[in-house]
């Protein structure tokens, strides 16, 4: 392992980290507000350290980046932005130590979940930052420094792998630079766009980048305690809606829309499988809190299209505190966040290509029992899944229940009852945020025991890193030549 090459990396994403702290240090200088002190020292800090970094390991080269060096570097990274990330929350005493870790963490890791009693009172420098987390997290803090990787002189084919939610990640360009370049274009595109639109329905400058930065990012940040119901208004919430689900879906697809194909989208199975998803849960949830819950159908399927596209996608907003809702309702929601969306996107959870894949994996297994001798190759549309690509998805998923119930099982030893641990950890391994329980939509995380928040922040980094990033490193064949 090159380890001078791996630090000098890990800087310079330090480095950047710490640079994007001016642009909440702008607004805490604009409005005066007493976050301005911790986000200038923790600017100092953190680019002062990711620079030193950089120039101490600078000369580091080497030839290929393996796929163990990706993933350590990977790992790394996403440490050093969460560690980072914490400083300006503890250095203003806004929150304790662990609680700034797991805020930054839920942040970056575009989880949302907030240890933050009162939002509202915390001063608009660092709520921007807490938003902006997210949104350098939803891309990944990889595929920013992607862009710088040529001129340390190595390409990062390896790291974008590693990176990239979903079992396949496609290759755009035949350079890793212009791959990112392609990404963060369209995501630029789509955060400017989210942006307008929300000033344009009554949002000032500040609410509009904050909520657009929870967006797109699928994170769930918002600077008012109650969420998006704080605007009570039916043009926000379906801008929001939108934005979430286009958010949800493999970021390839929108370049495909902006390069002139927009039969992309339909042509793609995973897309297919994640709108009828999406419309039926949310046809199923109008249909059955109109009545009970709503007197009006369009009141029903406002509350309903939002909810459903907040947790399918993981995002994590809310209008409305569906724990009110009827249980059948309630569990379509667990569902959503098991699932969660596209491959290539910035949502959380399985993906829907790993859900497709397994259930076209159990049909074929019953297929045989029937026709014991038939060869029936597996396919996600006219491509056919190759036997690594679907041990890797097994692989995965035992991987990912693992984790889920040994953590649920130690949340719950730390107090918390059996239906908020199932709901808190569900929540942080598929980056959601809010839950069921003492973590739904109108909580938060701060009675959580500290012991229990240092075993949810694994699960979000697991959880944002796909679990075989994190995973492989604790095997110690990973350490050996």
């Amino acid at each position: 392992m090159h380890w001078a090459f791996v630090l000098n990396i890990v800087g310079v994403v330090t480095l950047v980290v710490g640079l994007s702290m001016s642009f909440p240090l702008g607004f805490a200088l604009y409005y005066r507000d007493i976050s301005i002190s911790p986000l200038f020292i923790s600017l100092l800090i953190t680019s002062g350290v990711g620079l030193g970094m950089h120039v101490l390991f600078r000369s580091a080269r080497v030839t290929t980046v393996t796929h163990k060096m990706g993933m350590l570097i990977v790992t790394l990274a996403w440490l050093a932005a969460g560690l980072s990330g914490a400083l300006p929350y503890w250095l203003g005493g806004f929150a304790s130590g662990t609680d700034a870790v797991f805020e930054s963490f839920s942040g970056f890791t575009t989880t949302g979940a907030s240890i933050m009693t009162d939002i509202e009172a915390l001063p608009r420098g660092l709520l921007m930052w807490r938003s902006l987390t997210h949104w350098l997290g939803g891309m990944g803090i990889i595929l920013l420094s992607l862009a710088i990787l040529p001129f340390l002189g190595v390409g990062g084919m390896q790291l974008y792998k590693a990176e990239v939610p979903g079992p396949v990640p496609d290759k755009l360009r035949p350079r890793i630079k212009d791959t990112a370049k392609t990404l963060w274009k369209v995501y630029l595109i789509l955060s400017v766009a989210e942006a307008v639109l929300l000033y344009a329905g009554g949002m000032d400058v500040f609410n509009s980048l904050c909520h657009t930065f929870g967006t797109l990012a699928t994170g769930g940040f918002s600077p008012k305690n109650t969420s998006i119901a704080y605007f009570d208004s039916a043009y926000i919430d379906g801008v929001i809606t939108v934005f979430m689900l286009l958010a949800g879906v493999n970021f390839v697809l929108h370049f495909q829309l902006l390069t002139g194909r927009p039969l992309a989208y339909w042509t793609n199975p995973e897309f297919r499988f994640f709108a009828i998803i999406a419309a039926v849960f949310i046809g199923l949830c109008t249909f059955w809190v109109w009545g009970p819950n709503y007197d009006h159908i369009q009141t029903a399927f406002r509350y309903s299209s939002f909810q459903i596209a907040s947790i399918l996608t993981t995002t994590g907003y809310a209008t409305a505190d569906y724990e009110i809702w009827p249980p059948l309702i309630q569990c379509l929601l667990l569902v959503c966040m098991f699932i969660g969306g596209c491959a290539g996107s910035t949502a959380g959870g399985m993906k829907c290509m790993r859900i497709m894949i397994l259930l076209k994996s159990g049909y074929r297994e019953v297929f045989r029992v029937i026709h014991p001798r038939a060869v029936r190759p597996l396919k996600m549309g006219k491509r056919i899944i190759k036997e690594d690509v679907l041990h890797g998805v097994w692989g995965y998923f035992i991987l990912y229940l693992v984790l889920f119930v040994l953590a649920w099982f130690i949340v719950s030893a730390m107090g918390l009852d059996v239906l908020t641990s199932f709901a808190a950890v569900l929540a942080c391994v598929s980056n959601i945020g809010p839950g069921l329980g003492d973590v739904g939509p109108t909580d938060n995380y701060s009675f959580v025991p500290d012991e229990a928040k240092w075993i949810l922040v694994l699960c979000m980094v697991m959880g944002r890193l796909e679990i075989y990033t994190v995973m492989a490193l604790l095997i110690p064949e990973f350490w050996k030549k």
